[in-house]
């Protein structure tokens, strides 16, 4: 399946930060540190990260620290911001509860 690469405009980042304030920009990168109730937790939360990745053929940067996960998106092979990070990001806000 071939995925959109068209990278998002400023306005369209500005919207997704505005709907979603947890997620800082810095460059081409949306970032966001999840804090989880334990280390099974964050594990957990990693694994449904994952498998929503893979199944978009996307490959965030994810760094575990105990019960502090940091997510940071971007989409590398179109050299900027898509749409497969937002919606990544929208997705790993879901699994955080």
């Amino acid at each position: 399946m071939a995925y959109d690469k068209t990278k998002l405009t400023e306005a369209e980042v500005a919207e997704f930060l505005a709907q979603h304030p947890r997620w800082t920009r810095a460059g081409e990168e949306l970032s966001r540190t999840f804090e989880l109730a334990d280390f099974r937790a964050a594990m957990a939360f990693v694994n449904r990260v994952a498998e929503a990745a893979n199944a978009a053929d996307h490959h965030p940067d994810i760094d575990i620290r105990y019960r502090k996960v940091r997510l940071a998106l971007t989409t590398h092979d179109a050299g900027g911001l898509t749409s497969r990070d937002t919606l990544l990001a929208a997705q790993a806000d879901g699994f955080e509860g």
